[in-house]
């Protein structure tokens, strides 16, 4: 028998409850399968990062590629703030050994300085940090096995900011998006129209106004997208705890592949 409609909204409440705490409740510290790395650029510019490296145990098989750009608590030079505490979530739930076992992926976390930015708004180009990110990730595709038709791209805050700008400017790279609690601009989206996007925003955001991400969403519905949306009604700005555990995220997201 199948259960009730009410049975089961408070199985997937209690479900996502017990995944927050099975990846939030202990100490939050990072996952030493995270390795600590730095890029250097050809032009000299570094960026510290941790990457994660999902078991390979098929030749010749290519597998996805999640990247997490971190909030404003993440910032900084010491290469561990980007994965912890707050960024905790956000950087560990692709790497859950259940998850792993089922959509086995790279994980890379990226980390910028204090003063910076992944978004650039004001500008056609990407932020200084932006295009690190990328030039990390065309490294990584040539030192991995990496699915170029499976990168994806999620943030928080902060990376929620960059990861909107990202998809606006460099659409052609990630076949989807979850971008938690950030916003961009409206009149971008005509080239995100073939990246699958995921938002997320609490209705009483007082850091980032939830109504950014309506026009973003909006925006994006009018073009023709099939953005999904989540808003969280009695939510204020620090939601990406319940945002990464939300019922099917995981498997939408793996089910996203470039489109051709």
């Amino acid at each position: 028998m199948r259960a009730p409609a009410s049975n089961r909204s408070t199985y997937f409440v209690v479900s996502s409850l017990l995944l927050v705490c099975v990846l939030g409740c202990a100490s939050r510290q990072p996952d030493k399968r995270f390795q600590r790395m730095t890029y250097v650029s050809p032009s000299g510019r570094t960026l510290p990062y941790r990457l994660f490296v999902p078991e390979m145990n098929q030749p010749g098989k290519r597998y996805p590629l999640v990247i997490f750009l971190h909030g404003g608590r993440g910032t900084g030079t010491d290469n561990f703030s980007q994965i912890s505490e707050s960024n905790y979530m956000g950087s560990h739930v692709w790497i859950q050994r259940k998850c792993q076992a089922k959509h086995p992926a790279f994980v890379v976390a990226p980390q910028i300085p204090g003063l910076g930015r992944w978004d650039s708004e004001a500008s056609d180009e990407l932020s200084t940090s932006g295009e690190l990110a990328v030039e990390l990730i065309r490294e990584l595709q040539i030192a991995y096995p990496i699915d170029q038709d499976r990168i994806y791209l999620t943030g928080q805050s902060l990376g929620g900011w960059g990861v909107w700008d990202m998809i606006a400017k460099r659409p052609d790279l990630f076949a989807a998006a979850i971008p938690v609690c950030g916003g961009g601009d409206p009149k971008t989206v005509s080239s995100m129209g073939d990246v699958a996007i995921w938002a997320f925003h609490g209705a009483m955001d007082r850091e980032v106004n939830v109504e950014i991400s309506r026009e973003m969403v909006n925006a994006l519905k009018a073009a023709g997208s099939g953005v999904k949306y989540t808003e969280y009604p009695s939510a204020g700005h620090e939601i990406w705890d319940r945002a990464y555990s939300e019922d099917g995220l995981i498997d939408w997201l793996f089910a996203q592949r470039k489109r051709r």
